[in-house]
């Protein structure tokens, strides 16, 4: 694997991490038979897992060092159990879920142990979770599910995630992580299902006496401290190995060293990469295969990677406007807005909209810049405000919470965006191929910003796109050398808006409230002037 964008061929080998199979033997992974029969299932999963990519790649470039909100990830425990051994308590899965926010948060109690030579990369990721309060009928739950079963042991073919056979259904997966723990045969000790695959399935599954914390600890020595769990969320929030499943692999993350392969035990520091350079090995990341003992860090480029799940066309977006962890009241709640989007975007300007709350009196809309410590508060009865006299090429936040009757709800999430200066990147990316027709279009991910060149007099070029809420698009087309047309299609071809200034002007098409769903960019020459066209030439199509 490299950074670059994945071709299709490579798509096959990707889809390999999709789906982790940890052995307690070693933690090696055995999920390719699992594997081969999601890519048979669904023919479209290897090029969605490809979105995926890009979107982080994408991510990773133009929100890399920006502030974060934490987000925080309702979790439903299913126990799935056969002993009373299997059936772990409560306090054992309220541990599990410290250690997990102690991990993801790095105050886990063994971070002094992370080598000096990695501490400046050492992350905290800004995930945390939390155990359900409220269940999909807003009921009020522990956030843990009991099921006995009658099956002795179960495998990799998710049997545990459907209650008909013998385990326990998930609940939605964009309001939920589950969690299953259950009896595991084969030696396995978990596995976990990437972003982009069936909702039936999401989830992480792990064996039970596996389950623990530093303070409390599981079973499954030596992995009985609860960091097969913090691996296997590491890959249901999109990390992969850190040797990349390859000798001498790329884990698609800038800071982490080149691993030969997997190691196991606690290695003795400094433990030496025979790849090019000869790198000291990250053996306590929590994406490797080392004991619980031994593993005590992410890194900041893992955490941006999980963070784009979050951010605008994230395939784990969704989660945000959760209210799993918001218990339920006598008094009825304050649901929490969804669609935040910013749109007209200008140098000193934009528009910040968002869906409506059913009983909402009000809405407290908040924004500042990255940098600032404090919020500007306005207040409207509209789901949507212009915001003015906003700063030059400058990053800013923005939250916004409704207000019903005799109670607020919680804020969703702070957004941000970059003006109309700071879209722009200052360097080009690689120029886009030429693709012609909806069945060949090349796939991006939002935000977008791409250059393509001009080939030839009859260039028309299409992008798909594809969105998993309620969204507000904004598209320009601009850095034109001739005369273009833009339009904004649906899933079917069918024109849902169009812009054809004159000359070279820039195209610009604003269209809220798109559902979720698969879109198309069009941008072509008009009829009759084809002949303005210069094949070193290069626009710039825009999200």
């Amino acid at each position: 694997m490299s950074h670059r964008t994945p071709s299709l061929r490579a798509a096959v080998v990707l889809i390999a991490a999709i789906l982790s199979v940890e052995l307690s033997a070693q933690r090696n992974c055995g999920s390719m038979e699992y594997l081969q029969q999601q890519i048979g299932a669904d023919p479209d999963r290897g090029e969605f897992l490809q979105l995926i990519d890009q979107h982080a790649h994408d991510w990773a470039v133009t929100h890399g060092d920006e502030e974060r909100a934490v987000v925080t990830i309702p979790v439903v425990f299913h126990i799935v159990y056969n002993t009373t051994a299997q059936n772990i308590s409560d306090a054992k899965v309220q541990a599990q879920i410290a250690q997990l926010n102690a991990d993801f948060a790095r105050l886990n109690s063994d971070a002094s142990q992370t080598p000096s030579i990695f501490t400046g990369v050492a992350a905290n990721t800004e995930v945390q979770f939390c155990l359900a309060q409220r269940d999909p009928s807003g009921n009020a739950t522990t956030g843990i599910v009991r099921r006995q079963t009658t099956t002795t042991s179960f495998s990799s073919n998710d049997n545990v995630k459907y209650t008909a056979n013998g385990g326990s259904n998930a609940w939605p997966r964009d309001s939920y992580l589950n969690i299953w723990s259950c009896n595991l045969g084969s030696s396995l000790l978990g596995y976990a299902q990437f972003p982009g695959g069936a909702a039936a399935t999401d989830g992480v599954v792990v064996l039970f006496s596996s389950v623990g914390s530093l303070a409390s600890p599981g079973t499954a020595s030596p992995f009985h401290y609860g960091r097969t769990l913090t691996h296997e969320v590491g890959h249901w929030l999109n990390l992969r190995h850190i040797w990349g499943d390859a000798t001498c692999g790329n884990d698609q993350v800038s800071d982490t060293p080149v691993h030969n392969t997997s190691n196991g035990g606690c290695p003795t520091y400094p433990h030496y990469s025979t790849c090019s350079g000869t790198p000291v090995e990250m053996t306590s990341n929590y994406m490797d295969y080392t004991n619980d003992g031994c593993m005590n860090l992410f890194t900041l480029g893992q955490k941006t990677r999980m963070q784009a799940l979050f951010g605008t066309g994230g395939s784990r977006a969704a989660l945000l406007n959760s209210m799993g962890c918001v218990p339920p009241s006598g008094g009825g709640t304050c649901a929490v807005p969804s669609g935040l989007a910013a749109s007209s975007i200008t140098t000193s300007s934009a528009t910040v909209s968002w869906g409506a709350v059913s009983g909402a009196v009000s809405y407290d809309l908040q924004y500042k810049t990255a940098a600032a410590g404090t919020w500007t508060t306005v207040n409207t009865t509209a789901t949507s405000r212009s915001l003015t006299g906003l700063a030059s090429a400058t990053t800013y936040n923005y939250q916004v919470r409704a207000n019903c009757s005799g109670t607020s709800g919680a804020y969703c999430r702070r957004q941000q965006h970059h003006d109309a200066e700071r879209e722009r990147p200052p360097a080009a990316r690689p120029a886009a191929p030429l693709k012609t027709s909806t069945t060949t279009p090349a796939i991006v991910s939002l935000p977008l910003s791409v250059n393509a060149l001009i080939a030839n007099s009859t260039d028309a070029d299409y992008y798909r796109f594809s969105t998993t809420g309620t969204s507000n698009l904004s598209i320009t087309l601009g850095n034109l050398a001739a005369d273009f047309d833009l339009r904004l299609l649906n899933s079917a071809g069918t024109q849902l808006a169009s812009s054809a200034n004159g000359s070279t002007a820039s195209e610009s098409i604003t269209y809220n409230n798109a559902a979720a769903g698969t879109y198309f960019i069009h941008r072509s020459f008009p009829t009759g002037l084809q002949t303005a066209f210069s094949a070193h030439a290069i626009y710039r199509p825009q999200r």
